[in-house]
């Protein structure tokens, strides 16, 4: 999906024309400032080849400040800002229903109830496979954002649901689950696969489960084998429990197998 129509128009100051309705801005692919409404930009335009509408904001103290993310999803690199939406975009782009990711390629407009003009920029986009969208924000903690972030919770959810999309705050994941989903992440580039032939050698080695140094040994040397093993648990060829941490013996086993239990599996 490309952007057209008023993607391409002249750039119109912000603000709402008219009470009720929602309006969409965005940067064009020229980088020039596009409003729209919002129900025919969910139409026309591509958000997840966008850039951000508004920098992400440095906050003076912070150990993680905004940085790019490299989606296996796309092949490109995808802006975060929190160390909390870094975690959501591993999540993303490992799920097989994500076509496409951005980070925050659309501020929404709309008028409250009493006539005033709000706005609120999410932080993630997400494009699934059948054309459909999410959007999400990456709160660190639930009440993060306080009563501004609930209010525009509330609003971007009903944009969303007038166009049959999605709008979530994310929750953050457990720890456990988040430390092995970043170590399978460093995995997740194709030059992890190997040497033609080693995937297929890793699959036939766990179609039946056992534990991972032994599938691993059955193929050849672990430091050659492992990255392959990993790569594959990442893009889901592969299955294991993401519940607990990560060990040599940890039972790992075909695509769709359910013997981990449902929690972190891959499928």
């Amino acid at each position: 999906m490309t952007s057209t129509g008023a993607a391409r128009s002249p750039a119109r100051r912000a603000g709402v024309e008219r009470v009720g309705g929602f309006e969409a801005v965005f940067l064009d692919p020229v980088g020039q400032t596009v409003q729209q409404r919002w129900a025919d930009a969910a139409l026309t335009v591509a958000f997840e080849d966008l850039p951000p509408v508004s920098a992400f904001p440095v906050v003076p103290g912070r150990r993680w400040g905004p940085g790019l993310w490299w989606s296996a999803t796309t092949g490109r690199h995808v802006a975060a800002g929190s160390n909390a939406m870094r975690t959501q975009l591993m999540v993303l782009d490992r799920d097989p229903d994500v076509r496409g990711l951005a980070g925050r390629p659309v501020r929404l407009l709309w008028h409250d109830r009493r006539g005033r003009t709000r706005s609120w920029v999410p932080q993630l986009f997400a494009r699934r496979a059948d054309g459909t969208a999410l959007l999400a924000d990456c709160p660190s903690h639930p009440d993060a954002g306080g009563e501004r972030a609930g209010n525009a919770a509330e609003a971007v959810a009903q944009a969303c649901a007038d166009i049959g999309w999605t709008y979530r705050r994310l929750p953050p994941l457990d720890d456990v689950l988040a430390a092995n989903l970043k170590w399978l992440a460093g995995y997740r580039h194709p030059r992890n696969a190997g040497h033609p032939g080693l995937t297929a050698a890793v699959l036939e080695a766990f179609r039946r489960p056992r534990p991972l140094i032994e599938g691993t040994e059955a193929v050849g040397d672990p430091l050659a084998v492992l990255p392959c093993v990993f790569h594959a648990l990442w893009h889901g060829q592969l299955t294991a429990g993401l519940a607990t941490p990560l060990h040599e013996r940890v039972l790992v086993g075909p695509r769709g197998w359910s013997g981990p239990g449902k929690t972190g599996g891959a499928g």
